[in-house]
């Protein structure tokens, strides 16, 4: 979901640097281009009389100053806001696709005969699909840019909504869930991106964290509606339609309104224009010149993230950060435990409590932005530059909430308990959750500036991964527990994980001074 989001899924995730030692434009045709040749034959080397002679500098296309209109940068405010917005309104299609189901599985289990694990692998896989997504459709975004990378696989998790609304067993279900978090990951994968370009880093924290709201509102406004659905009788597929409608609203308005935002696709086309009205040939793009290599993508989305998650900084934060997206997830277990079985509430007033969740989001929403005034003082101190200990605060006191929500949800789940009780401990929970989650992304950001990128995608794998394993253990552990056991449980492991923002407040300048991959950041 999330992501990463976040501030930004990478500071200049969006501005990829050719690595030429790699093979980018030499004489090899990388994999890519091979695929585009029409003959065999014609992948030998070509040559030309004149193929001697280089391209002059000057010839390269750049924005025309630091004003240019043309820059993302430039673009009005309005025009930022709104694209925030539609990327944000398109993002949370996919996070409400991952949790609309949730309400769906008892009806399901009784239709297909199934039990509660196996029904709730819709939601799991619909995650593990979005943890590999990002391996294909981050690579996308750099080669042909930000839109097209977001809105053609986006469609694709559209029909494959509607897929699952019309399947005739469970099977077609299971298939169709995972392919629509697969394609649907890719606005939670490339957004960050799209933020990046258009948004100076002095305004960037306040549109990433109203970004992080609307993808996480989705995963929590969901299943109030699909209660809601089920008071009413209708049929369960209903939850898939209606999650069908608003990712294909938010997918026609993105189509019409959004324009493409990442400044190298952006010179392509300014570069073409230019060509086409001069009739000088030789003008063109910086991008132009890369010919991408599947060994150099897969280097930066598949090998060198899993290097990155063997440090001790990315292991750490993305583990903590990965926890509590699993909690997130479990709760749509959880709380149909809680609310529903032991106090007897239906399934719409049962699902309630998930807006007490989303109040506690906002209220960490708020405390990442006070928190934003502590790091632009250490950051005009560190010369203008990131740094990363200051993302920390918020997290040190969200992973304290974050572990007594935990615990007051457990032990004032009875139904001879005042549910006001219980709600405490959601908002609780949720103000933990926002302010653990950003500020983990952000701090993983600042330490692995270059490869940020990388960091953000064994991020969002490892998240996903463990938000698709929550929900399976879920109803065995809380009902052979207990809900007092079973959410202590959690809030132990949760206690466990405090110490981690707090050392690394404290050491965290020394642990990157000694890093290969953080070293610049010091």
């Amino acid at each position: 979901m999330v992501q990463s989001g976040v501030e930004v899924m990478a500071f200049k995730e969006g501005c990829f640097v050719p690595d030429n030692s790699s093979g980018g434009g030499g004489t090899t045709p990388s994999m890519l281009s091979k695929v585009r040749v029409r003959h065999p034959d014609q992948t030998a080397t070509h040559t030309h009389r004149l193929d001697h002679l280089k391209t002059d500098s000057e010839h390269i296309v750049q924005f025309d100053g630091p004003s240019d209109p043309y820059n993302p940068l430039n673009w009005s405010f309005t025009k930022k806001s709104v694209t925030t917005i539609l990327y944000g309104f398109i993002t949370m299609g996919s996070a409400w696709a991952s949790s609309a189901y949730s309400p769906a599985i008892s009806n399901i289990d009784k239709q297909y005969q199934i039990s509660k694990e196996v029904g709730t692998l819709g939601i799991s896989l619909f995650l593990f699909g979005v943890g590999l997504g990002p391996l294909l459709w981050a690579p996308c975004s750099e080669v042909y840019g930000r839109k097209i990378a977001v809105l053609a696989p986006y469609a694709i998790s559209v029909v494959l909504s509607f897929a699952t609304a019309v399947s005739k067993d469970v099977q077609s279900i299971m298939v169709t869930r995972f392919f629509a978090g697969f394609f649907g990951s890719a606005p939670i994968t490339n957004v960050g991106g799209v933020l990046a370009d258009i948004w100076t880093p002095q305004h960037r924290a306040i549109a990433v964290t109203v970004y992080a709201l609307t993808l996480v509102s989705g995963t929590v406004i969901a299943p109030v509606v699909g209660g809601a659905i089920e008071v009413t009788d209708l049929d369960w597929r209903w939850t898939e339609y209606i999650t069908g409608i608003l990712m294909a609203l938010s997918l026609v308005l993105g189509i019409v309104f959004l324009d493409e935002s990442y400044p190298p696709v952006l010179l392509v086309y300014k570069s073409r224009q230019l060509r086409l009205r001069s009739g000088n040939w030789a003008l063109h793009a910086q991008h132009e010149e890369w010919e991408a290599t599947l060994s150099e993508l897969s280097s930066k989305y598949l090998v060198r993230p899993f290097q990155l998650l063997t440090t001790p900084i990315c292991f750490t934060v993305a583990l903590y950060a990965s926890f509590v997206y699993g909690i997130l997830y479990l709760s749509l277990a959880s709380f149909p435990i809680e609310f529903q079985e032991l106090r007897g509430w239906n399934a719409l007033v049962g699902a309630l409590p998930f807006l007490a969740l989303l109040f506690g989001i906002f209220l960490g929403a708020a405390v990442n932005i006070v928190n934003q005034r502590f790091y632009s003082q250490r950051f005009q101190a560190n010369n203008n530059r990131p740094v990363p200990e200051a993302r920390l605060p918020p997290m040190m006191v969200g992973s304290i909430f974050f572990a007594a929500g935990l615990f007051i949800m457990g032990w004032t789940s009875g139904p001879d308990i005042f549910w006001f009780g219980p709600i405490c401990g959601a908002i609780s929970t949720g103000l933990g959750f926002f302010t653990i989650f950003q500020a983990a992304l952000n701090y993983l950001i600042d330490t692995f500036q270059r490869y940020s990128a990388s960091a953000v995608a064994v991020n969002t794998f490892l998240r996903s991964v463990l938000a698709g394993c929550f929900p399976v253990f879920a109803n065995a552990m809380f009902h052979k527990l207990g809900t007092p056991w079973a959410s202590s449980l959690l809030g132990f492991i949760a206690t466990a994980l405090i110490p981690i923002p707090f050392l690394l407040y404290i050491y965290g300048l020394r642990i990157r001074a000694r890093g290969k991959w953080s070293k610049e950041s010091v």
